[in-house]
């Protein structure tokens, strides 16, 4: 649930300083609305001045949830037709790679290596999501039913996996020590994932995430 607060003070500016402060949250994170504002009149210069506003986080759309109902009949030709777009792929890679897709728990995996690929990793893999994304088309182009694919690229997820356990357990001990929240870097959802999981056993603090798709990122604040 949303945090919600109502703060005073004798400015607007004040009285939302006050109330950020109060939430534990930066501004971009909170919706602010005045909600009374009593000005002074000639008859009550004397009297202060208040204002009042409420303070709410903001809440993330949440994306719908779907069943995964693909046949096999659509894997196979998902498959194919991955397959079929690969093989010219490699080919017109100056150096030499090899790929493989599998099936496996109704979801089409798919693996390329190769020497000097990394162009197609990208910075922070965003090549790689963007091959992602077209291989995720191609699957879907026949199927009537939503097929799940996963790309990766000499390994790039699994190292990728290992710092941002590191990077997870680091921000944490920050906010014990501080109080402090930390708001990351925008991520991808399997990468987000692995940050909630990683700091879902930590008593001291918790996560959640914020914002839309592709600047959805994650949050951890003290308990």
């Amino acid at each position: 649930m949303a945090k919600s607060i109502i703060s005073e003070g004798k400015t607007t500016s004040e009285a939302i300083e006050k109330g950020l402060k109060a939430i534990n949250l930066p501004r971009e994170l909170v919706e602010i609305k005045v909600i009374e504002e009593n000005k002074k009149s000639f008859f009550d210069i004397l009297a202060p001045k208040i204002v009042k506003v409420e303070i709410k986080e903001k809440e993330a759309k949440k994306p719908e949830e779907f069943e995964i109902e693909t046949t096999e009949e659509e894997l196979e030709i998902a498959k194919n037709d991955v397959n079929i777009f690969l093989k010219e792929f490699v080919k017109s890679l100056p150096t030499s790679a090899e790929y493989s897709i599998e099936i496996k728990e109704k979801c089409l995996y798919v693996n390329i290596n190769g020497q000097d690929i990394g162009n197609i990793i990208g910075y922070r893999g965003e090549a790689l999501y963007a091959f992602e994304n077209i291989l995720k088309a191609i699957a879907n182009k026949k199927s009537e039913n939503k097929v799940i694919l996963r790309l990766d690229i000499e390994n790039y997820k699994q190292k990728r996996v290992a710092t941002l356990e590191d990077l997870a357990k680091k921000k944490a001990r920050i906010v014990e020590k501080t109080g402090k929240l930390i708001t990351l870097e925008p991520m991808q959802a399997y990468e987000r994932k692995i940050i909630h999981s990683v700091l879902q056993s930590n008593p001291n603090v918790e996560t959640r995430s914020i914002g839309q798709e592709p600047k959805r990122r994650i949050v951890i604040s003290k308990k």
